[in-house]
């Protein structure tokens, strides 16, 4: 296992790979998928999770964008500065097909990437999700979440008040009030199983997004029972003072952290960063491979 930070770093772990060649970059002009606000102040449309079966009707409004390339320049983008960051890592894992691999091998790489990157005392990973389906999943009905694909949707995927749901559901009562004394936070690893060419991954610097263009929105979930069958996310608001990044042709060992929530409100630090699937102009149709990508969702602790 070999782990490098954007700017190369000692790290405790192995000596890091050694870094690509430079490549040109590649912004590209395109358009995402917002929240459209119907403007009687009625909340979003829930989302329905139920089994093998997503049901999401809200709302959007496709908003042109321009999705800045990052390659060269990993090392200006920070989890506490723009609420994501770049790590080069090579995974013992390759296809992600076995899910007891995953849990059981991968996860343990996946630990140690986080507190490599954060400095964390402990780190409690909650769940995975492995997308290998086509761009227009959601429209497949019943049965469209064993084919699940890229997210067309800008969204975070906690609310603040969400973040603390997670952290109820997953760990003790009393663990819960001895970890919300420190800072604590929510963190997607995102890694491409392949180079991502169609419908790459961007994100939102997190300091070109205010309060007031995130719209708490629920997800449901129709098989369990209360309190575990509610989630609440972020979903946005257009504006054109939003900044987006990728990273051109993403790999494997391009790995992408995104935070989600930080408990901390220290003046300067970013506390959440939206996301969003997106579609290259020039990388449409069927010649383009479906893209494959895992995440991995994790508690972030903290002693202090």
């Amino acid at each position: 296992m070999t782990t490098e930070i954007f700017p190369r770093e000692p790290s405790a772990l192995s000596l890091p790979l050694a870094s690509p060649p430079r490549p040109k970059r590649r912004d590209v002009s395109t358009t995402l998928n917002y929240y459209r606000d119907p403007g009687d102040g009625s909340l979003p449309t829930p989302v329905f999770v139920g089994g093998d079966t997503v049901i999401n009707e809200r709302p959007t409004i496709p908003t042109p964008v321009v999705v800045r390339d990052v390659s060269g320049e990993e090392d200006k983008y920070r989890l506490d500065s723009h609420g994501f960051e770049f790590v080069r890592h090579e995974s013992k894992e390759k296809g992600f097909e076995d899910d007891d691999a995953i849990i059981s091998l991968y996860y343990r790489e996946c630990e140690q990437i986080y507190k490599s990157a954060t400095g964390a005392t402990s780190v409690h990973i909650f769940g995975h999700l492995v997308r290998r389906g086509p761009t227009h999943w959601h429209s497949l009905g019943t049965g469209n979440a064993t084919k699940k694909g890229p997210l067309h949707r800008v969204h975070i995927d906690q609310s603040y008040h969400g973040a603390e749901l997670i952290l109820r559901k997953h760990l003790p009562d009393e663990e819960v009030k001895t970890r919300m004394k420190h800072r604590w936070q929510i963190i997607n690893l995102w890694r491409p199983v392949s180079t991502i060419f169609k419908d790459p991954l961007g994100v939102a610097a997190a300091h070109s997004i205010p309060e007031s263009d995130l719209v708490s929105a629920e997800v449901v979930y129709t098989k369990q029972p209360p309190p575990l069958n509610r989630n609440e996310t972020w979903t946005i608001l257009p504006s054109d003072k939003h900044e987006w990044f990728f990273k051109n042709e993403q790999g494997p060992e391009d790995v992408l952290l995104i935070k989600c929530f930080d408990s901390s409100e220290v003046e300067g630090m970013v506390r959440r960063a939206p996301h969003c699937a997106f579609k290259d102009p020039e990388r449409e149709g069927e010649e383009w491979a479906d893209r494959q990508s895992i995440e991995v969702r994790a508690l972030v602790f903290y002693d202090e």
